[in-house]
């Protein structure tokens, strides 16, 4: 028996590898002979900077950046070869940060991602990927800017502060500040977002409740990005607070389309860097999964995808998951050939993040064991 597992991470419980090592013991309670092949994933988000490390190789390193509540903290980056780096924005302003969310999502700044980036130009970087999931800023990516040279002012000419708070003043931007070294430099942006910025569909609506934006902040703070990317538009030359992306991780995606950034699927660059295609050659089973499995899953999160890459090999896929969203089930049922949940009705969801390590275990042993029946019931 040959499995491959890859799922990405448990948000809040689990690191992709440590829930790939959770499903590996489930399947050897199975199969204790299995040959198993581990691919932890990733989508742009957390675990994106480990999966292209394991992918690729390169040095990961630390530096001292602020972080989205305004205090210093120790970033990992990598370097690779050829004059490219890796920035994982979650580890910079990730919504799971301590201390993060004792302060006001108006007030949480993207500032550190900025200080990063150049970081990486003083050390001869002209190409940079970077993962832009599970941020807990919605500050358009005035932050990041700021960091990098932009400056913001109010009507008086007055320079406000890059925050989301500090855009209710914004009258007018200027670029010309700008890191001269960012034109010589590619951005590749790793996300598995399509929401334009702003509107019923943007970053603030979408994705503002996730980071403790209230029902009754959306618009005023919808309407401050609508302002800030209008003025941002005006300077490039063209609309790009509408394309698809420009929402993700609360806009940073916009403010790095800006400087020249580019999107590519990030759980696609993911499974073509850790070989996933090679790994399913001769496979008998794929099990993956995540935290949460919803309508957003089939948009181009990394169980989809994976299951994708399987399907197209004929390799039977099962989802296990933390917990799956009702109406996204039937859509899932589709894809899956099984689905399968840590959370349950005599399990909350509390529990589940708790132990989240012997329930997966548990739930991929039942899938394995399912998955078992199923084959013994193929004639030869």
């Amino acid at each position: 028996m040959v499995v491959v597992i890859a799922p990405d991470s448990f948000k809040g419980s689990l690191s992709a590898l440590a829930a790939a090592q959770a499903m590996a013991q489930g399947v050897r309670r199975v199969w204790p002979e299995a040959v198993i092949r581990l691919l932890p994933m990733a989508d742009g988000g957390e675990g994106t900077l480990d999966a292209v490390l394991a992918g690729c190789g390169g040095r990961r390193l630390e530096a001292e950046v602020t972080g989205a509540h305004g205090y210093p903290l120790q970033a990992a980056y990598a370097l690779l070869a050829a004059g490219t780096a890796v920035i994982e924005v979650a580890q910079v302003v990730g919504l799971t940060l301590p201390g993060v969310r004792e302060v006001a999502v108006a007030e949480r700044s993207t500032r550190g991602v900025g200080e990063l980036i150049r970081l990486c130009l003083d050390q001869g970087v002209h190409r940079l990927w970077i993962g832009l999931g599970g941020s807990a800023t919605n500050d358009g990516g005035v932050g990041m800017l700021a960091a990098l040279g932009a400056r913001f002012l109010d009507r008086s000419g007055a320079p406000i502060e890059p925050t989301l708070h500090g855009l209710a003043d914004f009258h007018r931007a200027d670029f010309s500040g700008l890191d001269s070294r960012l034109a010589d430099c590619e951005l590749h942006l790793l996300t598995d977002v399509i929401n334009p910025l702003c509107g019923e569909h943007g970053a603030t609506a979408v994705f503002g409740p996730q980071k403790d934006v209230l029902s009754a902040e959306i618009a005023r703070f919808d309407e401050r990005l609508h302002r800030f990317s209008a003025a941002g538009d005006r300077w490039l030359g063209s609309f790009l607070s509408s394309q698809p992306g420009s929402g993700a991780a609360g806009g940073l995606g916009y403010a790095l389309q800006l400087l020249g950034g580019r999107y590519y699927s990030g759980a696609e660059t993911v499974c073509q860097l850790l070989g996933l295609d090679a790994a399913l050659e001769g496979a008998d089973w794929v099990v993956t999964g995540e935290g949460r499995s919803d309508s957003q899953t089939h948009q181009g999160k990394a169980p989809w995808v994976v299951a994708q890459h399987a399907h197209r090999q004929g390799v039977p896929v099962s989802l296990v998951s933390g917990c799956i969203a009702e109406a996204a089930k039937a859509q899932l049922s589709v894809r899956f050939d099984g689905c399968f949940v840590l959370a349950g009705e005599d399990i909350g969801v509390e529990l589940a993040m708790r132990e989240a390590t012997s329930l997966l275990v548990d739930r991929v042993e039942e899938a394995g064991k399912a998955k078992k029946k199923s084959l013994q019931s193929i004639p030869d």
